[in-house]
């Protein structure tokens, strides 16, 4: 819950944990520029740069201690913008400290995780919601409405298919260790994919996949292929390949009465087939894309709105993603990432 103070003034003071790159454009002045939003202070290790990101955006304060920003009486919300592995424990500190948080996604390194954060923030009486901005995307609100009008008849299949040459990057991104992302990028770009479809149809069920890694020179997965039903019985199917010469990013959603397809990471114009032709809709991102998101985020808090990316929504796509690695990596219910030589899909390199 957040003060009486805080509501009389109808506004949220935030302050961000981990001001790196996804903060720059995509998220940090988001909590700037939504209405009854200010940015007051931000934390990085690096006290240059943390000051540097406050200079350059024109934050207040700045620290180089989570604990410090998280206990600021000036702070009343929290983004937490670090890697997976610190999310569990920043989104405890903040509960603790009485005050609402908002983490980037993928929520955690898998569901254990996510319960962890779900089990403070409710023994604290306080909110929790997670990155997962595409659910307040323009083109994805535009596909709710259209599958809520039945623009192309009753859903009878749901594909998605995303490939990548990410084999042919050699860097050591955090995004290929496990012990600090939870996977490989499946989590990172995967967990996107899921959540939208978990919002689109509702909570995914009958689940069942693979993973392996085919050709990369990392210990995580480079291919997951995954079948499933929607919340209504449709049956989908997914696959992420990361290993591709070919690039790929398809979301298709056929009907009765025709097909929608768009991409999930792409900026391009829906394409809608039907009796009546073929229409293209443009819905082009805003410029900070979280931002729309983040403003659902502050009417919660001030009690205007509900925000539709919760801990409860974005525990169910950890879920999803830990029954689909599961086989891969030995079982997904405990810290997996500290048993590399057990995974039974790891590569000997």
């Amino acid at each position: 819950m957040l003060s009486a103070q805080v509501k009389e003034r109808s506004a949220i003071r935030w302050g961000i944990i981990g001001c790196g790159d996804v903060t720059e454009i995509k998220s940090g002045p988001g909590f700037q520029k939504a209405a009854g939003s200010q940015l007051v202070a931000v934390m990085r290790r690096n006290t240059a740069l943390a000051a540097d990101y406050a200079r350059r955006h024109g934050v207040p304060r700045w620290y180089d201690d989570a604990g410090a920003l998280i206990r600021d009486p000036e702070v009343d919300a929290v983004y937490i913008a670090t890697h997976p592995e610190t999310h569990a424990h920043y989104a405890e500190m903040v509960a603790a400290a009485g005050k609402p948080a908002y983490v980037e996604k993928p929520m955690a390194r898998h569901a254990a995780e996510c319960d962890r954060m779900i089990e403070a923030a409710a023994g604290a009486q306080q909110k929790l919601f997670v990155a997962f901005y595409r659910r307040c995307l323009p083109r994805f609100v535009q596909v709710k409405q259209l599958l809520s009008e039945g623009a192309f008849g009753q859903p009878t299949e749901v594909r998605c298919h995303l490939a990548a040459p990410n084999h042919r990057d050699t860097g050591g991104a955090w995004r290929l260790d496990a012990a600090k992302s939870g996977g490989g990028l499946f989590l990172d770009l995967g967990s996107h994919a899921l959540d939208l479809l978990d919002h689109l149809f509702g909570p995914l069920t009958k689940v069942t996949g693979m993973a392996a890694n085919l050709v990369t020179n990392q210990e995580v997965e480079d291919h997951v292929a995954m079948s499933f039903l929607t919340a209504t019985g449709v049956p989908g199917t997914a696959v992420w390949n990361f290993a591709s010469a070919a690039r790929d990013d398809l979301l298709e959603i056929s009907g009765t009465e025709g097909r929608l397809t768009c991409s999930v990471f792409g900026n391009e114009a829906l394409r809608l087939e039907n009796e009546a032709g073929v229409r293209t809709l443009d819905r082009p991102n805003p410029p900070h894309v979280q931002q729309p998101l983040i403003q659902t985020v502050v009417d919660d808090l001030l009690g205007r709105g509900t925000c539709p990316s919760t801990g409860e929504s974005a525990r169910r796509t950890s879920r999803v993603m830990d029954t689909v690695l599961s086989a891969y990596y030995g079982g997904r219910d405990d810290e997996f990432w500290r048993r590399p030589d057990t995974w039974p899909g790891r590569r000997l390199l």
